[in-house]
């Protein structure tokens, strides 16, 4: 499952993800982030339940039941890439340069590629 992604337009994103669409799985926070694998949507947006769970490092005091305003997916493996495609490495692509995750100060958690 993908949930606990707390922020407006990365949830907007995870929302308009469908059943099938593939994703680039990035490690983050850890000695070399980039890209590590492939994984694919198989469950639809649904509220994040991690919001309720007073115990998760993701409760939101505001979210209720009737009102959840994040959103959770599930999801499962596809492909885990022989070697980490470091965000160093992405950064020389030429063809990526557009691309949100290289520009400097992109600190989202989900966008499209």
């Amino acid at each position: 499952r993908w949930d606990g992604v707390r922020n407006y337009q990365a949830r907007n994103f995870l929302r308009a993800m469908a059943v099938g669409d593939e994703f680039f799985f990035y490690h983050s926070s850890c000695p070399e982030p980039g890209i590590a694998g492939i994984g694919k949507i198989v469950k639809a947006a649904y509220p994040d339940p991690t919001a309720l769970e007073p115990e998760s490092h993701y409760f939101d005091a505001k979210a209720t039941p009737e009102k959840n305003p994040w959103t959770a997916l599930n999801v499962a493996h596809v492909e885990t890439f022989p070697k980490v495609l470091g965000l160093g490495y992405l950064k020389q692509q030429t063809a990526l340069a557009e691309l949100p995750l290289v520009q400097k100060g992109s600190r989202l958690s989900v966008m499209p590629v």
